[in-house]
């Protein structure tokens, strides 16, 4: 049975993948890449955090994080190409508010969205010294079993 975590990232990552993102999103535990594979898009997923309440006897509640970095070399004064990226981090985020995840395998299950957190925006320090964009979205979702 695959871990709830890796469950919820996949999902994540299916979800990117599908109508209206269309993103070429990757599970990634590593999300660092050499400047020349940052020439496009990258959207790497990551599995977080996982945080565990009882909810009775019989029953928790499990509250999984999930990053989500977009990834590109840039100009860094080309204001138009870093406002795309920004509209990119914003339809992913936009793309899985209030989202359902399913996924199959195992027992199956699913986990609705809790909340996105984007802070910083974007990575000033990147964006300097190596000429990269980097926005991370952290995702929550919960699951019940």
């Amino acid at each position: 049975m695959p871990s709830l975590i890796l469950s919820v990232t996949d999902a994540v990552v299916a979800a990117l993948k599908a109508e209206p993102l269309k993103l070429d999103a990757v599970r990634a535990y590593r999300p660092e890449f050499e400047l020349p594979e940052l020439k496009t898009v990258r959207v790497s997923v990551v599995p977080r955090g996982i945080e565990i309440t009882g909810l009775g006897r019989n029953a928790n509640q499990h509250d999984v994080s999930i990053d989500v970095a977009v990834q590109k070399k840039v100009d860094a004064s080309d204001q138009e190409e870093l406002d795309g990226l920004m509209a990119v981090v914003e339809k992913i985020a936009d793309s899985l508010r209030l989202r359902r995840l399913e996924w199959t395998g195992g027992s199956g299950g699913a986990a609705v969205w809790v909340k996105t957190e984007n802070s910083p925006i974007y990575s000033p320090e990147h964006l300097e010294s190596k000429q990269v964009f980097t926005s991370v979205l952290t995702l929550t979702f919960r699951s019940v079993r």
